[in-house]
């Protein structure tokens, strides 16, 4: 089972919307037009398409956070996750007012197995938003990781131990009913 999977995203649909919406409220008609344009090819799974709108975009205004975190978003559909976790790190870094990029990292670094980078980042998104529930539920799946990975440790350690199976046991059966039930677009 991937680990990115068991951590909840916005669905890439929803995400656009809100993006946009944003972007239409606050951004010229020919930006907004922009930001329609970039979403829909990511839509239709156009990502080569969509990046090459989104550079074009960025040369101009290289500070845009919207466009920067379409580009993330592309990186990470395309498996480019280190880049991807480069663009939005540096996104928190303009703008670390902003939840979403955090919770993405969050979601890269889990998929990495990278549970304290990951518990790290959504730390940070839950500190700049304390209302995104997104970010207050994979902050919960990384701590089941993480205890996922403790009991196993002491499984190894203490073979013995009766009171660790059930646990591991418990959590184990947690992700895989996850799993199953909520396959998740990446944000």
């Amino acid at each position: 089972m991937p680990t990115q999977n068991f951590f909840k995203r916005k669905p890439l649909s929803a995400v656009l919307r809100l993006l946009v919406a944003a972007a239409a409220l606050s951004m010229s008609a020919a930006h907004a037009d922009d930001y329609a344009d970039v979403s829909r090819l990511m839509r239709a799974g156009q990502f080569a398409e969509a990046m090459a709108k989104v550079d074009q975009y960025l040369a101009t205004k290289p500070r845009d956070p919207q466009m920067r975190f379409f580009k993330g978003v592309i990186q990470t559909e395309t498996g480019k996750a280190n880049e991807a976790i480069a663009t939005f790190t540096k996104i928190t870094e303009d703008y670390p007012e902003l939840p979403e990029p955090y919770n993405n990292m969050a979601v890269l670094y889990a998929g990495q197995s990278q549970f304290d980078k990951a518990r790290a980042a959504l730390e940070m998104a839950i500190r700049t938003n304390p209302s995104y529930a997104t970010a207050h539920e994979n902050l919960g799946d990384v701590y089941a990781r993480l205890a996922s990975q403790a009991y196993s440790k002491a499984l190894q350690l203490d073979g013995g131990n009766a009171a660790v199976p059930p646990k591991l046991a418990l959590i184990r059966n947690l992700f895989s009913a996850d799993a199953k039930a909520q396959p998740q677009a990446a944000a």
